[in-house]
Formats: C-alpha cells, sequence, structure tokens
C-alpha cells in the first residue's frame, strides 16, 4: 500500500472563476454548492458527493454557465479520483479541457489548477508521465504568474514530488517536497500541507535510501510533521480531521503508534460532532 500523500486526498479544489456577467447565462451558486460540498465531505458521504455534483452540473449546463461548469468538473475529477473510477475521473477531465478551450483560459491559473486536478487523477492511476506532463504545463503557468496563491503553488510542487517519485526520479522529487514546504511554512493556513510534505520525504528517502540508511533524517521528517499537525495554526474542522486520517497511516508504519492513535481519535472526535 503507497504510504505516499497529496494534497488533494484532502482538499479539493477552490472555485476557479467568478460567476459570468454575460446576460445569457444563468449562474450556478458556486459559494454555496462549495459550502453544501464541505458538509458532505465532513461527512465522508461520498454517494452525496456524487448526487450533489453531478445535479449542478446539469444546472450549470442548463443555464449556459461555462465558468460554473469548469468548476464542478473539477471537483467532479478529484471526487472520482478518490473513489477509484478512472473512466469518469478522465470524463470530467477531457471536458474540462475542452471548457478552457471554450474560454480562451488554456494559459490562465484557472487552466493551471484543472491540469494540477487531472494531472493529480493521472498520478493516483498509475499514468505517471501524463500526470508529469499535466503538472509541467501547471508549473509554467504559475511560475510566470505573479498573483499565483502560495497554497496553489505549495500544493503543485508536493504533487509534482508525488509523481517524480513514482518514476524513480528521487532526488528531483526530494527537491519538489523541499520547494513545497518553504512555501507551506511562510504562510499561517500552510501547516497541514507542509506535515504532508514532509511524510512524503520521508517516503521518498525510504525508497532511495532503505529504512536503515535513512533512519535518523525519516524520523527527523516525522517529528516535524506530528509538530505541524498538532500544532494550533489550523482551525480543527472537517478538513483537519481528514489530514488527520490520511496522515496517520504513515506514522503507524514507521512504528509511531502513539502519534497514530492521537491523529485517529483527533480525527473522529470531529467527525462525530453533531
Amino acid at each position: 500500500m503507497s504510504m505516499f500523500l497529496d494534497r488533494d486526498d484532502f482538499e479539493e479544489p477552490v472555485c476557479l472563476l467568478d460567476m459570468d456577467k454575460n446576460s445569457n447565462v444563468t449562474p450556478v451558486p458556486q459559494k454555496r454548492i462549495m459550502e453544501k460540498l464541505d458538509e458532505y465531505m465532513s461527512r465522508r458521504d461520498y454517494p452525496g458527493v456524487e448526487r450533489h455534483l453531478k445535479y449542478w452540473l446539469e444546472e450549470a449546463r442548463h443555464g449556459n454557465d461555462l465558468r460554473g461548469e469548469l468548476t464542478i468538473r473539477n471537483e467532479l475529477i478529484g471526487h472520482y479520483r478518490k473513489v477509484s473510477d478512472r473512466d469518469k475521473a478522465y470524463l470530467h477531465g477531457d471536458e474540462a479541457i475542452k471548457l478552457l478551450e471554450k474560454l480562451n483560459l488554456q494559459n490562465s491559473i484557472s487552466g493551471g489548477t484543472t491540469y494540477i486536478n487531472l494531472g493529480t487523477a493521472a498520478n493516483s492511476f498509475g499514468d505517471n508521465e501524463k500526470a508529469l506532463e499535466l503538472f509541467e504545463k501547471a508549473k509554467d503557468i504559475y511560475e510566470s504568474t505573479d498573483n499565483v496563491s502560495p497554497s496553489l503553488l505549495g500544493g503543485l510542487y508536493n504533487n509534482m514530488g508525488l509523481t517524480l517519485n513514482d518514476l524513480k526520479r528521487f532526488d528531483e522529487a526530494l527537491e519538489m517536497y523541499g520547494k513545497a514546504i518553504n512555501i507551506m511554512d511562510s504562510i499561517p493556513e500552510g501547516s497541514l500541507e507542509a506535515a504532508v510534505s514532509y511524510l512524503n520525504m520521508a517516503n521518498t528517502l525510504e525508497e532511495k535510501l532503505g529504512i536503515e540508511n535513512a533512519e535518523a533524517k525519516i524520523f527527523s521528517f516525522l517529528d516535524k510533521a506530528y509538530d505541524l499537525l498538532l500544532s494550533d495554526r489550523a482551525p480543527r474542522d472537517g478538513y483537519y480531521a481528514y489530514v488527520c486520517e490520511k496522515c496517520a497511516p504513515t506514522f503507524q508504519y514507521y512504528g509511531y503508534f502513539a502519534a497514530y492513535q492521537e491523529l485517529k481519535k483527533l480525527a473522529e472526535e470531529i467527525y462525530e460532532r453533531p
């Protein structure tokens, strides 16, 4: 079982675009859609997620809201990746790429975010060359655009690291994780993502050097990740619970059984809230 973690395992993409002002368009309520989506995700209600997104996809299409449709198809890529439905993830990915072309957004931040979402799905399905190609497109856009948010850029670097690791390009993977951590450590909301990157670095080092040769460094990364997960920088919400749940098995794998139990407990306490 892979112990690597990617940012989209626990955080869905942000809304890509503002609502269309064209009088021929009936925009869908993106903010309300995302708020309801977060509710389903906090309960791990994946059938509810699918019903919710498919309903609003049809509303966007009927209302000729191409921008809203692009946002929802991006969410569907992530959903079908989570439930391991390769065909549907790629179907919505292909449709999202077509929408970028219709809207002339291939080289925009929204285009970069779409490439990341589809690349993350490709990586999860083992299509690593395809994933890296998509991530490189996003990297070209993000690094040449002044107003890209740090969280988007850090997430890209982490996902590129995962793919490079799967391609056995370990040094390049470690470099990408380091870049992700440098960005995430600099912003208040970046603690959870930085923790994920530290865990991925630990796993890459094990693959590159073996546990015996890399043990001290691996444990150092685990300690840093655990401190970040327990810090007060992140709110104790459904997102936090999902991160703890996804990270816990990595600590268990390396023998950090108390950390594993603590993270599972924190996640369940949040999930069980009324």
